[in-house]
């Protein structure tokens, strides 16, 4: 919380208006010129330049919610473990309040993904995703009967645990963990990775952005459920058939550097690069 405290404080000594949520802010000792905001809602980003999520992973997709409904640009800034969403770390607190009061920043926007769940020939729910769409079993002692669509045409079907839809963000996250690839931000494609599948063909696939990827839980297997960047969830009747394409609305995020997503994975991941020689001349 120190950290919040610290990025305030600059803010306001800059001039800036700052608001925050009453439930993060309790225990800060905020002067009485910060706005304290009673729920995290989109209409609290009214009038709103940025907003500054500080935390780690999960921290970052609850701001990316707020990001996407109200279309302010988000800054992460990394105080967890990985944070591939954020821009900075902890330690470039004062860097971070520098350039946002200089407006020294440039705004991306990021693919999500629109899904649709079907019951019985009705769409009984409707959700997003930043990072991916999860169908997963319920039961721990029994497989997901699933069948894997791609536009509109049957491609396989097996037991699994589960089947993640993810976007190029969200490859290195769920994704990657069940054995997906690392896709470049600025692909824009759709993923569709299995987890622990009990099949010969069971290998991560890459579609179109334009792609419609659909789940068919079987009617005959265990009820199952629908986990949306691993924060909302909904309970999936036998038979139910999940429909992931890409998002209508994308999330704004700001960046403040302008290193390659490669320098950027090999830092979040610490991969071993020793001995790399560069192009010759």
């Amino acid at each position: 919380m120190r950290s919040a405290e610290l990025v305030v404080q600059g803010l306001l000594r800059a001039g800036l208006i700052v608001r925050a949520l009453e439930s993060e802010a309790f225990d800060l000792p905020l002067p009485s010129s910060v706005e304290l905001l009673p729920e995290a809602t989109p209409e609290c980003l009214n009038g709103c330049e940025l907003l500054i999520v500080l935390g780690g992973d999960g921290t970052l997709l609850r701001g990316a919610e707020l990001a996407r409904a109200s279309g302010v640009p988000m800054l992460g800034v990394n105080l967890g473990r990985v944070g591939f969403l954020a821009e900075a770390e902890r330690d470039d607190l004062d860097k971070v309040v520098d350039r946002v009061v200089t407006r020294s920043y440039e705004v991306e926007e990021r693919m999500t993904v629109d899904v649709l769940v079907h019951s019985n020939g009705e769409v009984v729910h409707t959700d997003w995703a930043l990072n991916e769409a999860a169908v997963q079993k319920v039961s721990p002692e029994r497989m997901l009967e699933v069948v894997l669509e791609v536009d509109g045409r049957p491609v396989t079907g097996f037991g699994c645990d589960g089947i993640v839809c993810a976007t190029p963000t969200g490859s290195t996250a769920y994704a990657f963990s069940a054995g997906g690839p690392v896709v470049w931000p600025e692909v824009e494609a759709l993923l569709m990775v299995p987890i622990s599948a009990h099949a010969l063909f069971a290998k991560p696939l890459v579609t179109s952005p334009t792609s419609v990827l659909a789940v068919e839980v079987q009617p005959h297997t265990p009820h199952g459920v629908l986990w949306c960047d691993g924060r909302r969830t909904v309970g999936l009747p036998a038979g139910a058939r999940v429909e992931v394409r890409r998002g209508a609305v994308p999330v704004r995020l700001a960046r403040l550097h302008h290193a390659s997503f490669t320098d950027r994975l090999v830092a979040k991941f610490a991969l071993p690069v020793s001995g790399w020689r560069g192009a010759p001349g």
